[in-house]
């Protein structure tokens, strides 16, 4: 009987494409990563040594506060690992609360400090804002939060 080189080639094929697959799902996952953040959350869990950051408090209250009033509270934080405290991001959950934060980072043993402004302009009442820091310590998001009861302006 002579050899079906159709069926031959088509096994042919099949068998290179799962080679193929085979072989790039076991290439090295820091290649398939996309975003800076994963990245840096990848080699944080391939390393041993890794930033840890410690808040002295993780939230802040104003109290009672006039609208209109803007008011500052700064978070400050210790990286208690073995590795460099990058933060990479600091974003407020609203315009109206704005953080500033170190864009060098921060040594092992280092302390560091987040400044938060909440402008109460057209805030009135109890008021919860949220303060979200990206680094590349684990878990790669830090949360801080700030509250205030803003009485409103006299119409």
């Amino acid at each position: 009987m002579a050899p079906n080189f159709a069926v031959m080639n088509t096994r042919l094929f099949t068998a290179f494409a799962a080679a193929s697959f085979l072989w790039s799902s076991c290439a090295n996952p820091s290649d398939q990563v996309k975003s800076q953040e994963e990245q840096m959350a990848l080699q944080a869990v391939q390393s041993t040594e890794l930033p840890i950051i410690a808040f002295m408090a993780e939230s802040h209250d104003f109290g009672t506060i006039n609208e209109g009033q803007v008011v500052d509270t700064e978070f400050k934080f210790t990286n208690t690992g073995d590795a460099p405290l990058i933060i990479s991001a600091a974003q407020g959950s609203c315009g109206c609360t704005i953080p500033e934060y170190p864009k060098e980072p921060i040594a092992p043993g280092e302390e560091g400090r987040i400044l938060v402004s909440f402008n109460s302009e057209g805030k009135p009442n109890q008021q919860s804002k949220t303060v979200t820091l990206t680094t590349n310590a684990v878990p790669s998001t830090k949360v801080l939060s700030i509250t205030a009861n803003v009485t409103p302006k006299s119409k």
